[in-house]
This record gives structure tokens, C-alpha cells and sequence, in this order.
């Protein structure tokens, strides 16, 4: 996002809203450059430190404050008033505390959830607590407390939000301007982040893909404005657990069953509940809480384990303050487990940021077993593949463009653990090749994806590009090509 589109981005945001203030100046910190067009260019290093830097916090509160809190509901209703909110006991400096005695190291608020009021006082036209009956800027007061108390600090944004409309198949330039000038309003305002999380986006639930917001357009604006902070989409219900698609951080959902695979090698954080769930109810006060015994032991070390911190949500009542039961629960935690150190270290991962060239192309195959095409392995869908015919032990398949595309980085993902295909790998070897001249060339080989394989590549312009593969009746869930913005 240039100069010239965030000024653009305000002025429909202005449009929307009665008028945008000018917002304040982005963060003091180093401007990533800028190549392959407007895209901006992340240090590959530096990433890795700040995944790592992640990892070594290892523990984490989710803080689930918004109108569903005063709705006895998990998404608030965006037809009720703003009035409805008002936690007039607000005590942000207690929640720090509770934090600390769990030893936690860092803590993440719902600035925005799915029904679209905002905690902090937008200037766009978007419900937020100045319209409320607490009219203070609760952001401001968490990210004070919380770095007060020597916590990171990271918010969370839904980009589903249902009082602007925004939801599948009504995206629009105007509605995609909103959505930027609010993340602007967050990464300029309230200091440095840990992390932006995001929710509400190309989610089966949500269904608002990255075809209509593009993800890469939402990355490049934070990397413009806070280099060093983490952007991390809750979408890993679509993608390879093994693999970082659209995320810095793979962000697992706990609390709705999604899991982390064994020895996965990508930073992750798994979001779970210590109540019932993520907003506060009623019964909250006398329920019971998870134990502190089956969060340190079953939770939050195994996943330390893993490359994965675990993120446990603790609902404020409708006063604005933790309940007893919840602040004594976080007290015993903190006697049970105490931060050892660094986390272990991560390799740097690949991480997909741009939409994949061959999705949707006309393929082509050697043979395809019971008519289950190579389309399967270009349709973006993981839970589709493509299977070689029964007793072949070598086969390709290979998708045309129209006219020559220029791409740097390819994906091969096995369809492992697919109904049908077994947990066990029939890949035993793998050859990416494109035609040039009548003959084809080979870019990348290799043996056993074991699921999945990255590879960055110097940038190649080809129309056709063929994926070949031995082994017992191998299978290829997705084949895919990207233009990765990179140096060099």
C-alpha cells in the first residue's frame, strides 16, 4: 500500500464514516523494502527471529471482551445497540496481574469481533465504544497495563464483520478500504505489536476468500507499518498443518478441535478456553475450569514441544474484570509451570503469501485411476487429489497457461492421512520439469515429500510445467506455483 492507496483507503473510509481524521504517524521502526512491484519485501532472517522470539514466550492469554459478553452469546448480535456495552468496572491492570502470576509472556485482546464493533475509537463509520455506555478507548487502557506489566502484547481483528456487511460475496473496494483503515487505525495508534491476529477469513465458516480480500494486500500493509510484526490468520482448518499458508504463525483452534500434527516443524499457537467457552456467561462465576494440571501437563508443555505456544482465553465478566475463580485458576498454573527458557529452535519455513498460478488451469495427466483427475490436484482444495492408475509406479501431471506465467516457488502436498490414501507415503521420487524448445527441463527433484515440499526456485517463465512422481499408485492433493515477492 503506497502513499497514494492509503490516502485513498482513508477518503473511502471517510466516505463510509462522516469524515476521517488523520491517523498517526506509523511506527519508528525499519521500512521494509519494496521490489516486485508494490509488494513488499519481508528479510527472510528477520522473520525467523521474530517467529522465534514468539516461540520463546510460550505462553499466552486471549482476552474475549465485546458486545457477545452483555449477549449471553459467542457472536454479538450487530443489530442491538452499542449502548449494551458497558463494562464499567474496567480493570485492565488486574488482567495484566493475572497474566503474570500464570507466567505468561504475552496476551492477546478482541479489538473487533465478527458482529463489527470496535473497542477503540475508530474514525470510520463502524460502531465503537465512544457510541457506547462506556466511552473509553479500551484498547488503549489493555495495551498500557499489559506493557506496563512487561507483557507482549498482540490484538485480534475479525474480518468477518457483519453490522459493515462484510461477509462472502459482498466484499467490496469500499468495504476492503474499511478493513485497511481500521488495521492502519491499530498499527499506528497503540505502539509495537507482537502480532496481528485475524479471524473470520477464508474460513469454511466464513467463507470470505482470499480471491475476494486478497491476503497479500492485508500482509503488505502490516509489514509497511510494523515490519516486525507477526500477521497470523486462523486458517489452518484449510491448509497443511505442516506447512505455512498466508500466516506467519499457524494458528490452531483448540477449543474447535483442530490439532497440531505430530513433530510439526512451523511456529504454531493453539487458541483454547479455561472456561467454556470464549465470551463470558452468566454461570462463568461457579463453573468449573479447566485444571490447572490438565493445562501445564497435557497442554502447554507437550505443545512447547512442538514448535507451538499455547494461547488460553480468559473471559472478563460484563463489570470488565476476571472472576475469583479465574484469577485464583491463573495463580495455580503459575505454581505449576514457570517459563524454562528459549523454545527450541525452528529451521526457516516457506511461507505462501500470494495466490496459487495453477489453481483452476486446464491439466493434464499420464493416466488418472477411476477418473480422479489432475484437475483434483489443482483446484486448491486439499481435501481433493489426484490418483495415478492402480499398478503404475510412475506418472505425471502438468498444467498449461495460456501465455507464459513467472513463478520462484512450488508446492508438492501427498494427500497423507486422505480417506482412501493411507497414512503411509507412495511417493518415492518427484521431478518438477517446464518445456522450453520442444524439451522439457528439469527445476527441482527430490524423493519422499512426506506430505509436503517447498521449493524456492530462480524465477522461471514457462506455459508448461509438469510435476512427475514414482511409487506404488502415488497421489497429489495440490501442485502448486506461486510468484513469491523476494530478493534476488
Amino acid at each position: 500500500m503506497n502513499r497514494r492507496d492509503f490516502a485513498k483507503a482513508l477518503a473511502v473510509a471517510g466516505a463510509l464514516g462522516g469524515g476521517m481524521t488523520t491517523i498517526g504517524r506509523a511506527m519508528a521502526s525499519p521500512v521494509a523494502s519494496r521490489s516486485e512491484g508494490s509488494h513488499t519485501v519481508v528479510d527472510p532472517q528477520r522473520l525467523l527471529e521474530r517467529q522465534q522470539a514468539f516461540l520463546d514466550m510460550r505462553f499466552g492469554m486471549f482476552i474475549h471482551l465485546n458486545m457477545a459478553t452483555f449477549e449471553e452469546r459467542e457472536w454479538g448480535d450487530p443489530t442491538l445497540s452499542p449502548k449494551l456495552f458497558d463494562p464499567k468496572h474496567l480493570d485492565t491492570d488486574q488482567w495484566a496481574r493475572a497474566a503474570k502470576s500464570a507466567n505468561m509472556g504475552y496476551a492477546c485482546l478482541t479489538t473487533k469481533h465478527h458482529d463489527g464493533f470496535c473497542l477503540w475509537p475508530t474514525k470510520t463509520s463502524s460502531a465503537n465504544v465512544m457510541q457506547s455506555s462506556y466511552p473509553h478507548d479500551v484498547v488503549r487502557r489493555y495495551v498500557d497495563s499489559f506493557r506496563k506489566a512487561g507483557l507482549g502484547v498482540c490484538l485480534y481483528f475479525s474480518i468477518l464483520d457483519l453490522r459493515q456487511d462484510i461477509r462472502a460475496r459482498t466484499v467490496t473496494p469500499e468495504k476492503i478500504a474499511l478493513i485497511k483503515a481500521q488495521i492502519t487505525e491499530l498499527l499506528t495508534n497503540y505502539g509495537p505489536l507482537t502480532a496481528l491476529i485475524l479471524d473470520g477469513w477464508n474460513a469454511s465458516w466464513s467463507r470470505i476468500s482470499y480471491a475476494e480480500l486478497a491476503y497479500r494486500e492485508i500482509y503488505d500493509l502490516v509489514k509497511t507499518l510494523q515490519p516486525d510484526c507477526l500477521l497470523t490468520d486462523h486458517n489452518a482448518g484449510s491448509y497443511p498443518g505442516t506447512a505455512l499458508y498466508y500466516t506467519d504463525i499457524k494458528q490452531y483452534e483448540q477449543h474447535a478441535g483442530q490439532k497440531i500434527p505430530p513433530d510439526s516443524p512451523v511456529p504454531s499457537q493453539s487458541g483454547t478456553t479455561l472456561q467454556s467457552d470464549w465470551f463470558w456467561k452468566k454461570a462463568y462465576p461457579t463453573a468449573e475450569l479447566a485444571s490447572a494440571k490438565t493445562i501445564v501437563e497435557e497442554w502447554l508443555k507437550p505443545f512447547n514441544d512442538n514448535h507451538c505456544n499455547l494461547i488460553l482465553n480468559v473471559a472478563p465478566n460484563r463489570g470488565g474484570r476476571f472472576d475469583d475463580n479465574a484469577v485464583a485458576r491463573l495463580a495455580e498454573i503459575g505454581r505449576l509451570w514457570k517459563n524454562p527458557g528459549p523454545a527450541p529452535k525452528i529451521a526457516r519455513s516457506v511461507t505462501v503469501t500470494t495466490p496459487d498460478l495453477a489453481a483452476g488451469r486446464p491439466a493434464w495427466a499420464s493416466a488418472s485411476d477411476e477418473a480422479v483427475g489432475p484437475d483434483q490436484a489443482f483446484d486448491d482444495d486439499f481435501r481433493s487429489y489426484w490418483l495415478a492408475d492402480r499398478g503404475k509406479e510412475d506418472a505425471w501431471i502438468e498444467v498449461r497457461f495460456d501465455a507464459p506465467v513467472s513463478f520462484n516457488t512450488l508446492s508438492i502436498v501427498e494427500p497423507l492421512h486422505a480417506e482412501g490414501y493411507g497414512d503411509a507415503s507412495r511417493i518415492a521420487t518427484y521431478r518438477v520439469e517446464v518445456e522450453r524448445d520442444g524439451a522439457w527441463v528439469t527445476l527441482v527433484s527430490g524423493t519422499k515429500p512426506a506430505h509436503y515440499q517447498f521449493h524456492e526456485i530462480p524465477r522461471t517463465t514457462a506455459k508448461r510445467v509438469r510435476l512427475s512422481v514414482t511409487g506404488k499408485q502415488p497421489g497429489v492433493t495440490e501442485f502448486g506455483i506461486y510468484d513469491e515477492p523476494r530478493k534476488g
